[in-house]
C-alpha cells in the first residue's frame, strides 16, 4: 500500500447517533487508508461499526467528526465513483435483469445504445448475459446477486463496497460467487471495500483484513494477508490465520458481552 497516497482516506472519523436513551456512538476514531486497487475485507463482531463505514463511504450517512475522501475528494453524498452491493439485492420485480443493470444508467440520462452496451458487458462480465432478458422471480438467489452486481458495475466506478453480499447464498453459490467477485477484480482493477462477518470469506478474498473492535467501533488491527492466490482454505497456513482472527473476533465479542 502507497501511504503516501492513498485512494481512500477514512481519517479519525466518529460517527453518533441519537437514540431514545441518549446518544449512541457507533465509530469512534477510526482511521483507514486504501491503495487504488487494493481488495480490503472488515470483519468484526456484531456492533462493530463495519456497515457504518460502508455506509459513510458510500455517502449514504456523514460522519459525526473526521473525514472521508475518495481520489482526494471528500464524499458528501453518493456519486458514481462508488458503486453498492448489497446483501438484499433489491431488483425491481417488473424489469428483467437487463432493465435493471440499465436503470440507473437510464436516470443518468445516457443515450439508448451506449447503455445497452454498457449493460451487455457487464452481464457478459458476471456470466448473466444469457439471462438477460429473464425477470427477477426466474433467477436463483446467485444469479440475482450477480445483477446486483452488473448494476454495481454498470456506471464503471472506481471502487466497489460490497456489504455482506453473500451472507444469504447456500455455500456452493457463496463459493461460486467469491470466485466470480475475484475474477472480476482482476479484470477490472477496483478497489473493492468488502464487510463481511465470515472470516474464512475474508481470508480467501482480500489483501488485507482489518479487524474492528465495538462499543463503540474502531480499528483494532489491521492485517496483510499474503497467502498466494488461488487460496486453499484447507492449506496449515490458511487455518492457522481463519483461528488467530476468530479468536480475535471471539475475545472482542466477549468484552462486550462482560461489558454489559
Amino acid at each position: 500500500m502507497n501511504a503516501e497516497h492513498p485512494f481512500i482516506v477514512i481519517d479519525r472519523v466518529t460517527k453518533s447517533y441519537k437514540g431514545r436513551l441518549g446518544p449512541s456512538e457507533a465509530l469512534r476514531e477510526t482511521s483507514i487508508q486504501i491503495s487504488r486497487g487494493e481488495f480490503v475485507c472488515v470483519v468484526g463482531p456484531s456492533g462493530c461499526g463495519k456497515t457504518t463505514i460502508l455506509n459513510m463511504l458510500a455517502g449514504f450517512v456523514e460522519p459525526t467528526t473526521g473525514r472521508i475522501e475518495v481520489a482526494g475528494q471528500e464524499v458528501k453524498e453518493p456519486g458514481p465513483d462508488r458503486g453498492v452491493v448489497f446483501q438484499e439485492v433489491g431488483l425491481f420485480s417488473w424489469l428483467t435483469a437487463r432493465r435493471n443493470v440499465e436503470f440507473g444508467l437510464t436516470m443518468k440520462g445516457m443515450p439508448l445504445g451506449d447503455r445497452h452496451a454498457r449493460a451487455e458487458a457487464v452481464l457478459e462480465l458476471t456470466g448473466m448475459l444469457k439471462f438477460a432478458d429473464r425477470f427477477p422471480n426466474e433467477l436463483s438467489g446467485g444469479m440475482k446477486q450477480r445483477v446486483g452486481l452488473a448494476r454495481a458495475l454498470a456506471p464503471d466506478p472506481d471502487v466497489l463496497l460490497m456489504d455482506e453480499p453473500f451472507a444469504a447464498l447456500d455455500a456452493q453459490s457463496r463459493s461460486l460467487m467469491q470466485q466470480e467477485v475475484l475474477k472480476i477484480w482482476a479484470a477490472t482493477g477496483k478497489t473493492i471495500l468488502f464487510v463481511t462477518h465470515a472470516v474464512d470469506e475474508a481470508l480467501l478474498l482480500a489483501d488485507r483484513v482489518i479487524v474492528m473492535s465495538a462499543n463503540p467501533g474502531r480499528v483494532k488491527e489491521g492485517i496483510q494477508i499474503d497467502l498466494p492466490r488461488p487460496r486453499d482454505d484447507t492449506s496449515e497456513s490458511f487455518t492457522r490465520l481463519e483461528k488467530s482472527l476468530r479468536d480475535m473476533i471471539l475475545a472482542e465479542a466477549r468484552a462486550i458481552e462482560f461489558a454489559e
